[in-house]
Formats: structure tokens, C-alpha cells, sequence
């Protein structure tokens, strides 16, 4: 199950061998069913899970140095064999993480965007919903995702790549968007603006400062035709 604040978006049936995850019905009936992300192989998904998410605690707690295998392995109760039969490096651990954390932002932002009625500026809409409304950007998911970017981008910035084509798509989507060229990408800068704040505990606005903030943003989408 994908959570977004109280909102549950998704049934999830969780398969990380082969850095796999696979969605399943969509809560929604009126919507089709997701098919497979990635294609899944081998067994025991189950184990795959625990050392996903043990990797990501032990980052958030102890930080990027204390990420190894063995580490891993102790914190999801597995043997060190048992990890490997997943992930047989550190750095295939890590792009699993990322393909995880690259399926939940996608999955998220397309379910927030199917809420929101066609139309010029919808994408742009949707990723102001996304931002402000559906709870997603300040999630317990969310937080985590905070230990996997520092541990892929300390060990190769390249790792990053999953999430970068994803956010690639919905700037593609915005240049097809209806609005005049630049305001859904201001749009776009802000609301990743407001995350990387959040991830990295830069800064946070009240209430006021986000209404504000969310406003401001609203007037860009009065130049939709």
C-alpha cells in the first residue's frame, strides 16, 4: 500500500529481487489496473523488502558510512548469504533502493495527476495538489528518501539517474501543458524547492508562508488560454 498523507493511493504487492516492484489494483476500480513496473524474478521478494528498508534505516540513523552489506544484513535479520542472493554488491543494494524510491514518485505524482480535471494546466496543477495537498511531500516515505539520496549520491551520482527520468517526464509533460513557455517549470522549481527543504531540513514556512507561497504560484496558472 502507497500512503500519501491519510490517503491510500495504492495496493501495493512489494517484489525487490532484481531491484523489482510491482504494482497491483489500483484502490479505484473505475481506473485500470497498473501493470508490472519491472519485470520480477527469482524468489523470496519478502527478504528483498527487509534489507531495502533496513538499508534506508541505517542510513537515516547512523549515516552513509555505516552502510555496508554486513550491516544490512544484521539490521533485516538475514545472513550475509541471504542478502547476496538479492544483491550481490553494495552498489546493486543502492540501485534498488533507487528504482524503489524512483517507482513510489512516479506512481505518486500519476495518481495525484488523475484526480485533477484535464485541461490546460494540468500537469501543473497536479504538481501544485502534489505539493500542497495530497500530504505526499512531507510523508514518513518521504523522510526516508532522504537517506537513500545521500547514500547514492555518496557512493556515484549516476545511481541518481532513476529519479532523474522521472522528473525528466513530467518536464516533458509541462512543455505540453498549455501554459506559456517557463510558468509551469517555475511551478516546478518551486514545489522541488519546497522538497529539497523538507529532505534536507534546510528550512520549513508556516502556514501562512505556505498559503503565500501557494497563491503566488496559483496566479501563474491564470495565463493558461
Amino acid at each position: 500500500m502507497i500512503r500519501c498523507g491519510n490517503k491510500k493511493l495504492y495496493r501495493l504487492d512489494g517484489c525487490c529481487t532484481d531491484w523489482t516492484v510491482y504494482m497491483g489494483d489500483m484502490l479505484d476500480q473505475s481506473t485500470p489496473p497498473l501493470p508490472p513496473l519491472f519485470p520480477i524474478h527469482g524468489h523470496g521478494h519478502d527478504t528483498a523488502i527487509r534489507v531495502l528498508d533496513a538499508a534506508e534505516h541505517i542510513v537515516q540513523a547512523r549515516g552513509v558510512p555505516a552502510l555496508t552489506l554486513d550491516a544490512a544484513a544484521r539490521a533485516a535479520g538475514v545472513s550475509k548469504g541471504g542478502l547476496l542472493y538479492h544483491f550481490a554488491s553494495k552498489e546493486a543494494l543502492l540501485q534498488a533502493l533507487m528504482q524503489r524510491l524512483s517507482a513510489y514518485i512516479r506512481l505518486s505524482f500519476d495518481a495525484v495527476l488523475a484526480t485533477v480535471p484535464p485541461g490546460p494546466g494540468q500537469v501543473a496543477r497536479a504538481l501544485l495538489a502534489w505539493q500542497f495537498d495530497s500530504g505526499c511531500a512531507t510523508d514518513e516515505r518521504t523522510d526516508r528518501a532522504t537517506a537513500v539520496f545521500l547514500a547514492a549520491h555518496h557512493h556515484d551520482t549516476a545511481l541518481l539517474e532513476p529519479v532523474r527520468a522521472v522528473f525528466a517526464e513530467i518536464r516533458a509533460a509541462l512543455r505540453e501543458d498549455g501554459l506559456p513557455t517557463g510558468r509551469g517549470l517555475a511551478i516546478m522549481a518551486a514545489c522541488d524547492g519546497l522538497f529539497m527543504a523538507h529532505l534536507f531540513r534546510m528550512y520549513t514556512l508556516d502556514e501562512t508562508e505556505l498559503r503565500e507561497l501557494r497563491q503566488s504560484l496559483t496566479l501563474l496558472l491564470e495565463f493558461a488560454p
